[in-house]
């Protein structure tokens, strides 16, 4: 079985930060949610990767390279229009051949075992085009909903109904057979111009096909906007190891699961965990935590942070207070002042009183 990792949105909703950065390189926890990705496949066995890229493709490739790091082997797709997933399936034709593979949207990230949800597909003597991962939902009009027959199998797909027939939703990740192919290439695009994977899906069901699906335990988070990706930030942080290896003094404080990686500096500071602080990261005269992730070399001084991702090189400072916060790599707030913010890379913020 092959992996396709989907990599190339341009990541709108959470601009400015994406102006700058892929969104799927964004951290979680000081870990690209990418990486998290490519882990999880690794992690069942699938090394073989397909990764579908866009405007950021070179980005991208700095950061995952060959694969090598984790046992895996990486090619690059390059989409020639970002027109739907179902379009990245037709470019990824390929690569892909007549296995059958798992597709996976490198922004996503859920708490169940990927084990779990690949185990089987393929096997025996039934033959399944498609398996399909569904989540319970508030909000079920923003994704695409699975309505059911009365033998409990999918009968529907609709993407972002007004009415929805069911709360649950489409999950970043399914599984294909080689089918996938003819259905990506017969549909056409939708209202919105796209190839739609709910269309592509939909139209395996009208031939007859068989399309399982498996309910999802735990929490799955798609991480394009602020809010859910701080809420996804939380989760991790919630789940990590902690230890501290680097330089902390004797007036700091560590409350709780704290992670204070070799290279980093605490001077005079509290930090109230869940906190990880990754190389090169000095905090001094500080209050950091709950729930902050601080990148390489940032620098917290005479500050307060809470429940904020921070990537590498970003600065705090002289009185600033910010919560519920994510801060592109350089970025800057300083200045007395409280705030909740969502900046680019390089981005200066200075706080009135």
């Amino acid at each position: 079985m092959k992996g396709l990792v989907l990599a190339g949105g341009s990541g709108r909703r959470l601009r400015p930060l994406t102006h700058t950065s892929a969104k799927q390189l964004v951290p979680i926890a000081n870990k690209p949610i990418l990486h998290y990705v490519i882990e999880d496949l690794v992690g069942v066995g699938i090394t073989d990767l397909g990764i579908i890229v866009g405007e950021t493709a070179d980005e991208i490739r700095a950061s995952v390279g060959d694969g090598s790091r984790w046992g895996a082997t990486v090619t690059y797709i390059e989409q020639s229009a970002p027109l739907g997933l179902a379009h990245a399936v037709r470019e990824a034709a390929g690569f892909l051949g007549d296995d059958r593979f798992v597709m996976y949207l490198g922004d996503n990230m859920f708490e169940d075992s990927l084990e779990a949800v690949v185990d089987g597909f393929g096997d025996g003597s039934a033959r399944v085009s498609a398996r399909l991962l569904l989540a319970k939902v508030d909000d079920p009009g923003s994704f695409g909903v699975a309505e059911f027959g009365d033998d409990g199998s999918i009968s529907r797909l609709v993407e972002k109904p007004d009415d929805p027939p069911s709360d649950l939703a489409l999950v970043g990740v399914y599984l294909f057979g080689p089918e996938i192919h003819e259905a990506a290439r017969s549909i056409e695009p939708s209202a919105r111009g796209e190839y739609e994977i709910t269309d592509a899906i939909q139209w395996l069901l009208d031939r007859g096909d068989t399309v399982e699906h498996r309910l999802l335990d735990g929490w799955w988070i798609d991480t394009g906007k602020k809010d859910p990706l701080l809420e996804c930030n939380r989760l991790v942080l919630d789940d990590m190891d902690y230890g501290v290896a680097g330089d902390v003094d004797e007036a700091s404080v560590l409350d709780g699961r704290v992670r204070v990686d070799a290279g980093a500096e605490v001077r005079n500071s509290t930090l109230h965990g869940p906190v990880v602080v990754a190389a090169g990261a000095r905090l001094v005269d500080s209050q950091v935590g709950p729930y902050v992730s601080v990148g390489a070399d940032c620098t917290i001084e005479s500050a307060a942070v809470a429940h904020t991702v921070l990537m590498d090189g970003s600065r705090i400072a002289d009185g600033a207070c910010l919560a519920d916060s994510v801060l592109g790599r350089h970025a800057e707030v300083s200045g007395p002042g409280s705030a909740s913010l969502l900046l680019g890379d390089h981005s200066v913020v200075e706080l009135g009183g």
